[in-house]
């Protein structure tokens, strides 16, 4: 496999796949994004923008686009996978036949299927059938607005085989974008999956006005969560207080530009879950994935009232204040 001019399909166009691309574009390699829409494709390859997610920002020369996975699929030494956690199984069984032999598969996603449980690289090896050391993760603080205007950011790769992922940070390593390896894939994938979730919590907290000390308090005792789960299913917890953990829950919980944030801010000011849907407009991972991380909570026997809370407001078993109110009312403990 080459490493100073590799050949990457990312696949899908969405905001943070278009990122991604453009961060292995500008890294030196071959980038060829499949898009679902035409529109999509015709910007990235004549104009080299897309115009439904960055019309402003130029993308470099060798990223190019197609609405044919199997096209983007044709001889890439990595597959960069970037759609919603909970369409993925349908989606990789298309492509999968497509996906060559010696292909590293990377997962962007920061999900939880809801109907097994499973995590993205989990799903990705059941349905394709390659070998875990095929398959990588990459996590971290990376809003994806900051990124296409060029600002530094960092992410963990993680993969069972350490060379693979020293490959593929090879392959995304820019001026602005470091990433770091390691091989706790279960780590990096819970902590970017909760984050989410936790930062569901801290938008209702901003959107009710309820202050910096318990934003400050949801994100504290969401990582202690995080990291009792990510624990208990066999990651290292030193991955939670890395940059897939603290660092991503941090970006997400702090930034206006993070959607999980901002839904959790309209359900906050009074808005329904349906409501704060058709506002977000975009795929927010931690409303699909709540109950999904709870029910792995219940199997591992592991606490997790944020999130117990947060599966029961989205579900709409509570009420906002009823959620405010079960959050604050829990027992005194000592702090672990």
């Amino acid at each position: 496999m080459s490493q100073t001019r590799a050949r990457v399909a990312v696949l899908s166009a969405g905001s943070w796949g278009t990122a991604a691309a453009k961060i292995l574009a500008d890294a030196g390699s071959d980038v060829i994004v499949h898009a679902r829409r035409s529109e999509v494709a015709d910007g990235i390859n004549t104009r080299h923008r897309n115009p439904a997610y960055f019309p402003d920002v130029e993308l470099p020369a060798s990223l190019t686009a197609t609405t044919d996975p199997a096209a983007a699929l044709e001889g890439a030494d990595y597959v960069v996978l970037s759609i919603p956690a909970q369409t993925l199984r349908a989606n990789l069984a298309a492509w999968a036949p497509h996906i060559g032999p010696d292909a590293v598969i990377v997962s962007l996603m920061k999900g939880i299927e809801t109907d097994t449980g499973l995590r993205a690289s989990q799903v990705i090896a059941q349905v394709t059938g390659v070998s875990a050391e095929r398959i990588a993760v990459l996590s971290g603080p990376n809003l994806a607005r900051e990124i296409m205007a060029g600002q530094p950011a960092a992410a963990t790769i993680a993969c069972p085989d350490e060379e693979a992922a020293r490959r593929f940070q090879q392959a995304c390593h820019t001026s602005y974008f470091r990433p770091y390896t390691s091989t706790d894939v279960v780590g990096c994938e819970l902590g970017g999956a909760v984050k989410n979730v936790i930062a569901l919590a801290v938008g209702i907290a901003a959107g009710m006005g309820l202050g910096d000390n318990a934003t400050a308090v949801l994100i504290t005792r969401g990582l202690a969560e995080t990291t009792r789960l990510a624990v208990r299913m066999g990651a290292h917890p030193a991955t939670l207080a890395g940059l897939s953990g603290m660092g991503d829950l941090v970006a997400t919980c702090s930034s206006p530009l993070s959607r999980n944030r901002t839904f959790g801010t309209y359900l906050g000011q009074g808005m329904t879950v349906a409501e704060a849907t058709a506002a977000t407009r975009q795929t927010t991972e931690g409303v699909k994935s709540a109950t999904a991380i709870l029910d792995l909570a219940h199997v591992h026997g592991v606490e997790m009232p944020i999130t117990e809370v947060m599966a029961a407001l989205l579900q709409e078993k509570i009420s906002l204040d009823e959620a405010a109110a079960a959050l604050m009312q829990r027992p005194p403990k000592p702090e672990r």
